[in-house]
């Protein structure tokens, strides 16, 4: 009897395991195939399991392109492997985001995780100024009409809460339906500029102008939202502001990114 070649043997073991996905082609030497939902090898004929017809069949192996069967199937075994890989790993995620969730504290505001304990960025006390004239911006409006140009400014040049990761996630509970962002702010002698305000002397419209970065947002509860930035931020001042647009009501947490120290 002629001996078979090693790589064929070899084929035809492998052929002889089942297959994980719920069907495969089984082709044959004609240029035809047979949908099967696993097959092996007994002697000089294959047998196989039909998907049509429910049942198992036989067919003599020198009708089977075996190799051609079993570069599909393994194409069809690492597919599910990368599929139940991607699985795990977003049930993964899905697990740790839920657990962090639960870390965030229940009042409005935007917190930090920070070693697995939930931070508090605190609002902050900005001030408008105008002319050369600096007046205290409350956290209710209505808000005072500012004509022409103002800045929105935060005292000192560095602010007290600081991130030494560039792609920080933040986690924000919102006190109303507003917009929301992240900002660059700007360096000023004694202080930092959030955002400039624009008011039309007739029309008393109002528009703000501000530095805003890229970002990723997901809502993971009714009121609660994660944000992150696209890109890495460089180190510098930034804010996270609450507003709408037009209104001259702008909320304020500052944070600095600064780079992590040396070990």
């Amino acid at each position: 009897m002629r001996r078979l070649p090693l790589v064929l043997i070899a084929l035809l073991l492998l052929a002889a395991l089942p297959l994980t996905a719920d069907s495969f082609r089984l082709y044959l030497t004609d240029g035809t195939y047979q949908q099967v939902r696993e097959y092996q090898v007994v002697e000089n004929r294959v047998r196989y399991y039909s998907t049509e017809r429910s049942e198992w069949e036989e067919i003599p192996l020198n009708l089977v392109d075996v190799k051609k069967t079993e570069a599909e199937r393994k194409k069809i075994n690492e597919k599910i492997q990368r599929d139940a890989a991607a699985d795990a790993a977003e049930e993964k995620f899905e697990r740790e985001q839920a657990r962090q969730v639960k870390l965030i504290p229940r009042p409005a505001g935007v917190y930090y995780l920070r070693d697995d304990k939930p931070d508090t960025i605190k609002q902050a006390e900005s001030k408008i100024v105008n002319n050369k004239r600096r007046s205290v911006l409350r956290h209710l409006s209505p808000l005072p009409v500012i004509l022409g140009k103002a800045t929105i400014e935060l005292d000192g040049v560095h602010s007290a809460f600081v991130i030494t990761e560039d792609r920080p996630v933040l986690w924000f509970r919102p006190a109303a339906e507003e917009s929301f962002a992240i900002v660059r702010c700007q360096p000023k002698k004694d202080s930092r500029v959030v955002e400039t305000w624009y008011t039309e002397p007739v029309t008393k419209q109002m528009a703000a102008d501000h530095e805003e970065i890229e970002i990723f947002r997901q809502q993971v509860d009714v009121d609660l939202y994660k944000i992150w930035p696209q890109q890495p931020l460089e180190p510098g001042e930034y804010a996270f502001i609450e507003y709408t647009q037009g209104q001259g009501n702008t909320q304020i947490w500052d944070f600095r990114v600064d780079k992590p120290p040396a070990k």
